[in-house]
């Protein structure tokens, strides 16, 4: 039984994390560290042991976090899953000089908001949008930022549920329990002193409101208070 077992707990030379992984020069240790996550949840995920997470939905959060930390993007994802991959279109100095072109694009437009000029066509829905991206695009990557999720409300499946979805964000999520209390009637992410712009980030994607923690040093730490659920939504 032993030596049945023992070849499964190593990395597999065919897993495609693993190739990932090595393509870009780094040992399990340096991985873990980028992605904010533990050695061992790694070799999980390379050496396939899906089963050694607490539930299905935290190995499929693991891996979006894990997967966005190597900086797998669409086209590399398909080639690692053996998958039909369409030629490129654009060589890479004129996909770089188009990606140049579009932050430059944002900037005028977030300048423009700042400064309360007339957006182009009158659109001041998709100039505030511009300026947004612009905003968010200095902010830290979602994956550097420690998220707390704690039930407010009463209901854990639900918390784990949005914990689940933060975790498919890219955050770290380093706690999932319980608040203070149960009786928060919405759900809020709250920030430390400095923290804002990365809670009004994440409270956009859940749809949520920010509020302030009454102290803190630390403003890449964010914690989730989540009420009662609300609708399909949160």
């Amino acid at each position: 039984m032993i030596a049945l077992v023992r070849p499964s707990d190593q990395t597999r030379e065919d897993s495609p994390l693993a190739r990932a992984r090595l393509a870009r020069q780094l040992t399990v240790e340096e991985a873990a560290r980028r992605a904010g996550l533990e050695p061992e949840r790694i070799e999980w995920l390379e050496q396939g042991r899906v089963y050694r997470f607490p539930s299905a939905d935290e190995a499929v959060a693991t891996l979006l976090v894990y997967a966005a930390s190597l900086g797998i993007e669409h086209r590399e994802a398909r080639e690692l899953a053996g998958l039909p991959v369409t030629p490129r279109v654009l060589e890479r100095p004129t996909r770089r000089r188009l990606l140049g072109l579009a932050a430059l694009v944002a900037a005028v437009a977030a300048l423009a908001a700042a400064l309360r000029l007339p957006a182009m066509g009158g659109d001041e829905e998709a100039s505030r949008a511009a300026a947004i991206a612009a905003v968010e695009a200095t902010l830290p990557p979602p994956w550097q930022v420690q998220v707390e999720v704690l039930n407010g409300g009463g209901d854990i499946d639900w918390t784990r549920r949005v914990a689940s979805k933060i975790g498919a964000l890219a955050y770290t999520v380093k706690r999932v329990g319980r608040a203070d209390r149960f009786d928060y009637q919405e759900t809020a992410v709250y920030y430390e002193p400095g923290g804002l712009p990365l809670a009004r980030r994440l409270s956009r994607a859940l749809g949520v409101r920010t509020r302030p923690l009454p102290g803190g040093t630390n403003p890449r730490r964010l914690v989730v208070i989540v009420g009662p659920q609300r609708g399909p939504g949160l």
